[in-house]
């Protein structure tokens, strides 16, 4: 029995996998990534089942087991993969823009914009739920997503310092101020769903406030 499993759980690749091309091995696994999202969504990570995600990607179990050997892997794959795309893409920066309000504002709808997506915010839920039971998912998504974005504002934030468009600080810090003064208790009631998800005028609202206090802390003395 146990070696059956074994040879279920890890099969070997099918016939003429050498020959499928990159872009068809990254559609599969795209395909896999989707059906998995859904099974998730649905069930959560205990209720899930590798059996149920196959049948949503529609792929048997064995093309399933080659891309990933075990739900935990499909799980961690799906959560920080769509973490990191975003947090490379909402925090792309350019250091060398002087309009720092203009660069905050941005970013701030941005972000603010996907952090209020229902399927953003069913992430977070599931992953908090299976963090308990694999410390690892919270660590790897954390590093993917808010960890990553607050680097890359570091960045900007350090070369707004050097050219004298904002005061010394704890830039670290500083990133970390701004985006949490954006978001001001949105995402606690979003996950606990005590609310709806904002519209454009509450987030144009809540990003102006968050700059205006940004700048009051952080801004030249000549601004504040």
């Amino acid at each position: 029995m146990a070696s059956a499993a074994r040879q279920e759980r890890e099969p070997a690749a099918p016939q003429g996998a050498s020959q499928i091309s990159p872009s068809g091995e990254s559609e599969k696994r795209r395909q896999i990534l989707e059906g998995a999202r859904q099974v998730f969504m649905a069930s959560g990570f205990d209720g899930a089942s590798m059996g149920e995600i196959a049948k949503a990607a529609n792929v048997s179990k064995g093309t399933l087991y080659v891309y990933f050997d075990s739900k935990e892997a499909l799980f961690e794959a799906l959560t920080t993969e769509a973490k990191t795309g975003l947090a490379e893409n909402l925090f792309r920066l350019d250091e060398d823009d002087p309009d720092v309000r203009a660069v905050l504002t941005r970013l701030g709808t941005s972000y603010l914009a996907m952090m209020a997506r229902p399927e953003h915010v069913s992430i977070i839920r599931m992953v908090i739920g299976a963090c308990e039971k694999f410390p690892r998912f919270g660590q790897a998504f954390y590093e993917a997503g808010p960890a990553c974005g607050v680097g890359r504002l570091k960045a900007y934030l350090d070369a707004q310092v050097a050219a004298g468009r904002l005061a010394a600080a704890d830039t670290d810090l500083a990133a970390k101020h701004f985006l949490q003064l954006c978001q001001a208790g949105m995402l606690t009631r979003l996950l606990f769903n005590a609310g709806e998800a904002p519209g454009e005028a509450e987030i144009a609202h809540r990003v102006a406030e968050a700059v205006r206090v940004f700048f009051a802390g952080y801004g030249p003395a000549a601004a504040r």
